[in-house]
């Protein structure tokens, strides 16, 4: 099929909001049904007035409907992460906000979009990925904080649902993984502590039940082991702020203090700087601290935090790359991003004679 004579008109440029296929079809002087045609890719237009058909429309300022493309396809363009958490756990962690910014570089290009859903628990989150699957609000999704034989991934299995999922699980999962090795930095706080002369060191840890808190915990024990201290003490929370700094508190006032303490996350380390103020406990001249993320604001604080760099930007657009890759492809490789790496600043040092 080729465009007729009266075609040979240049279009005038018109407001992008306002253009559709129809006004394309009439620019050009052809059906609505060949626009359609042309615009999709699809067999039955001659290769010129294909070029053609694209040239008006971008002139035109013409854009996709994502409705229709949704309908035509039968995909929603559309990913969905699925948070079990409090969300006053939630807003306070900066790791999140940081991953779902590097998934939105990789998606926004694209025109698709991040669905997020904050869930209480468990059941309420298998719930809703039933619904998402149900409803055709998502095309695939990222599964994050992984438990201990995570009753998700056979779930989403079950659902056919594409999935990425961040962090290697404990069970066998049909799903590809970008993972990055948190225990490398956990032992390099360690052996920089104990290389700075510290010997009662502590750890405040994540919820054993995330496999990642488990992991640093373990990390952090077998450390200890290594450097001859025995397994050292450890405080498990739930990964919250509030729960950092009662752990903080408790550590603070033994009889026979730890001189460091190495704490599973960020925004937990920078509560425990707060409290140790608080007590009138000098960091890092009575206790030093380390982290682990490195968040934007780790480095702001006084003094500014010894933590383990993540990068959860880099592991958001890793991870988006993997889901779109599995969707449009069907399989995807594990991604195993550059180890987890100790910055050194202010809030770690030579303890203090006692």
């Amino acid at each position: 099929m080729d465009l007729p004579e009266s075609a040979t008109t240049e279009p005038t440029t018109r407001d992008p909001t306002k253009v559709t296929i129809a006004d394309v079809a009439k620019a050009a002087g052809v059906s609505k049904g060949l626009v359609s045609f042309a615009l999709n890719d699809r067999p039955g237009v001659s290769a010129e007035t294909r070029t053609r058909i694209l040239q008006i429309a971008q002139t035109l300022g013409w854009t996709p409907s994502l409705r229709a493309r949704s309908l035509s396809s039968k995909r929603s363009f559309a990913l969905g992460l699925v948070i079990a958490r409090d969300p006053e756990v939630l807003g306070s962690d900066p790791f999140f906000t940081s991953f779902i910014a590097g998934v939105e570089t990789i998606l926004a290009p694209e025109g698709l979009a991040l669905v997020l859903s904050v869930v209480p628990d468990e059941p309420t989150e298998l719930h809703t990925y039933r619904t998402l699957v149900t409803d055709g609000r998502v095309d695939g999704v990222f599964l994050s904080d992984l438990r201990r034989d995570d009753a998700r991934i056979p779930c989403l299995a079950e659902l056919g649902l594409p999935t990425v999922t961040l962090g290697r699980p404990d069970q066998p999962s049909p799903f590809p993984s970008v993972s990055i090795d948190d225990t490398h930095g956990i032992t390099e706080s360690v052996r920089h502590l104990v290389g700075l002369g510290h010997r009662r060191i502590a750890h405040v840890a994540g919820s054993a039940a995330m496999l990642h808190g488990s992991r640093r915990r373990d990390a952090f024990t077998l450390a200890m082991r290594s450097a001859g201290l025995g397994d050292g003490q450890v405080v498990e929370t739930d990964f919250s702020i509030a729960d950092g700094a009662d752990a903080t508190r408790r550590l603070l006032r033994q009889s026979e203090p730890p001189t460091a303490i190495v704490f599973a996350s960020d925004p937990m380390a920078i509560a425990g700087i707060g409290v140790a103020q608080e007590l009138g406990v000098r960091v890092p001249e009575d206790v030093s601290i380390t982290g682990f993320d490195d968040i934007e604001f780790a480095r702001y604080v006084y003094p500014a935090l010894t933590t383990v760099g993540a990068t959860p930007m880099v592991w958001g657009r890793a991870a988006a790359t993997t889901l779109l890759g599995l969707i449009r492809t069907g399989s995807a490789d594990d991604v195993e991003l550059p180890a987890a790496r100790l910055i050194v600043r202010g809030s770690a040092s030579t303890p203090a004679p006692r």
